[in-house]
């Protein structure tokens, strides 16, 4: 998804990732089954992701309503 985005998109997206590294971003803890999770809110687009040992790893990217529908409790 990140590749699909326009370039100004995507650099704010990876951007917001990288700011996890250090405790920045817009981040919430996912609830119930997904408390493994978290999502990243960047514009329009929500990124869920969750820690791997010492690694973020992002696995969706998605237009808020995408995302809100597939991972709603």
């Amino acid at each position: 998804k990140l590749r699909a985005l326009h370039p100004d998109q995507r650099r704010m997206v990876r951007q917001a990732i990288q700011g996890l590294a250090s405790d920045k971003g817009d981040r919430k803890q996912l609830v119930g089954v997904l408390s493994d999770y978290y999502r990243l809110r960047v514009g329009r687009y929500r990124a869920v992701y969750c820690y791997r040992g010492q690694r973020i790893e992002v696995v969706f990217l998605e237009v808020r309503s995408v995302v809100y529908e597939l991972f709603r409790p």
